[in-house]
């Protein structure tokens, strides 16, 4: 795993995890959390800064001039932009396999149904296999009939 996800990763998960976030007039020359909306917690290299309401990170550190916060790259949009992707190409792949007749994995097969829908399979009757079992015994006593007159003409006299 690259180094910058993980960073940001366990940023992240430190900003979620520690619900208490430590009060600006509690520490002197703290970045002011305005009003509640952001939550610092106390990071090796300063404070990190969790935007309530959008939920951006920021890495807050003391600078020779004041505070300085920067925002932590974050991954979710690019993450988020790639599960849109992801959808629409498995949208468009179940509407491929509709207009093929298939019916894809974990769809209904009433989903299935098309124009080019294969009619279902027909159970033949008794009278059908009736029919059927007559031609095939018929086959067999020709067959049998082939193979005696051929081993007599082959055998010599």
């Amino acid at each position: 795993m690259p180094r910058a996800l993980m960073m940001s990763l366990a940023i992240a998960c430190l900003a979620l995890a520690a619900p208490a976030s430590i009060p600006a007039h509690a520490q002197g020359g703290m970045p002011d959390s305005e009003n509640g909306r952001y939550s610092l917690n106390r990071v090796e290299d300063g404070y990190l800064r969790l935007d309530q309401r959008t939920g951006q990170v920021s890495l807050c550190s003391r600078r020779t001039m004041g505070w300085s916060c920067h925002p932590i790259p974050d991954e979710r949009m690019a993450l988020e932009e790639e599960i849109g992707r992801l959808q629409r190409d498995n949208a468009a792949l179940k509407k491929e396999m509709l207009a093929r007749g298939i019916t894809p994995p974990g769809g209904s097969p009433s989903e299935a149904s098309s124009p080019r829908e294969k009619p279902a399979l027909k159970v033949p009757s008794d009278a059908e296999l009736d029919r059927a079992v007559a031609t095939i015994e018929r086959l067999w006593k020709r067959l049998v009939e082939m193979v005696k007159r051929w081993q007599r003409e082959m055998t010599p006299i």
